[in-house]
């Protein structure tokens, strides 16, 4: 797991390039158990977002080829459908921008939905992910 310094290099890095370096934003529940990053020129376009506590089960097999964590990140692009990530850091960040309940963030075309009840993200395909405790599911 890449480690949050690691991570607050990349933000850094982002804050102080060349403004064609990219937006970095990271983002997340009021609860913390879902963290995400919205990207923009900085690899691929979209956002990722993480849940830390998660209740459903079964959990999703291995991806073919995952040699590291799978089955708690699910990324965005702004078209197309969502999927999930095999990874090996995190979106999870207890320092990000908090989303309140009801309310939403917005950006290039992504628009991520906070509530009580779970944490949304739909691109301007329609298409997106909903992630609580009880279930994840990419639409």
């Amino acid at each position: 797991m890449v480690g949050r310094a690691a991570l607050a290099g990349v933000v850094l890095a982002a804050a102080v390039g060349p403004a064609s370096a990219g937006v970095l934003i990271a983002f997340r529940s009021p609860s913390g158990n879902v963290g995400c990053i919205y990207s923009n020129g900085l690899g691929p376009s979209g956002v990722r977002c993480d849940i830390r506590i998660q209740q459903a089960h079964p959990k999703a097999g291995r991806p073919k080829g995952c040699l590291l964590d799978w089955g708690d990140s699910y990324q965005l692009a702004r078209n197309g459908r969502a999927h999930g990530v095999c990874h090996g850091d995190t979106a999870l960040d207890p320092k990000a921008k908090v989303i309140a309940y009801g309310t939403s963030f917005a950006q290039g075309g992504i628009v991520c939905r906070s509530s009580r009840l779970n944490f949304s993200c739909r691109n301007r395909s329609g298409h997106g992910f909903l992630l609580s405790r009880e279930r994840q599911r990419t639409f």
